[in-house]
C-alpha cells in the first residue's frame, strides 16, 4: 500500500502523522511524506521588491518544509521499521500539488489534516483537504485535530 502523508508542520499535520503511526500497515507498505512550499503571492512593483520578498519567502518555506519532512520521515522509520519512507518537497498551491503527487507516485491513500475552519475561513483561505478530497485519484482520509 502506498500512503501519501501531506504534512504542513501544523497541529493538523501532526494529527495526520499520529493517525498514520497509530495503524498497522500491510507488509511492503510505503509512505511518502510530502510538504508543499507555498510562498507569499508575487506582487509586481517597479522596484522589484515584491519579487525579492516572494523568492525570499519561498526559500524559507522550502527550508522549513525540508526540515519537517526529514523529521517526520525519521520518526515514521523509527516507529514502523517495516515501512519504506520517502520524502518530497514541492512548490505551489498545496491542494494542487498534493493531488499531482498522488497521481505521479501512484498513491493508494492520501492522509491530510484539516484546520476545521468555519465557512468564513474556508472562503478566505480555501480548504486544502476539501480540494484533495474532490480531485485525488485515490482514497483520501481527512484527519481532524
Amino acid at each position: 500500500m502506498k500512503i501519501l502523508l501531506a504534512f504542513d508542520g501544523t497541529d493538523c499535520g501532526e494529527a495526520a502523522l499520529a493517525e498514520l503511526e497509530r495503524r498497522d500497515w500491510p507488509p511492503g507498505s510505503e509512505v511518502r511524506v510530502l510538504s508543499v512550499a507555498h510562498p507569499a503571492p508575487f506582487v509586481h512593483d517597479p522596484f522589484f521588491l515584491g519579487a525579492a520578498i516572494h523568492y525570499s519567502t519561498l526559500d524559507q518555506q522550502r527550508e522549513r518544509a525540508r526540515q519537517d519532512v526529514d523529521r517526520v520521515a525519521a520518526e515514521i522509520a523509527a516507529k514502523a521499521p517495516g515501512v519504506a519512507v520517502s520524502t518530497a518537497v514541492l512548490d505551489g498551491a498545496p491542494g494542487d500539488q498534493i493531488v499531482a503527487e498522488a497521481e505521479r507516485w501512484g498513491a493508494d491513500l492520501v492522509l491530510v489534516g484539516t484546520h476545521d475552519r468555519a465557512l468564513g475561513g474556508r472562503l478566505l483561505h480555501g480548504s486544502v483537504s476539501r480540494s484533495v478530497e474532490r480531485h485525488a485519484p485515490c482514497k483520501v482520509e481527512v484527519v481532524h485535530r
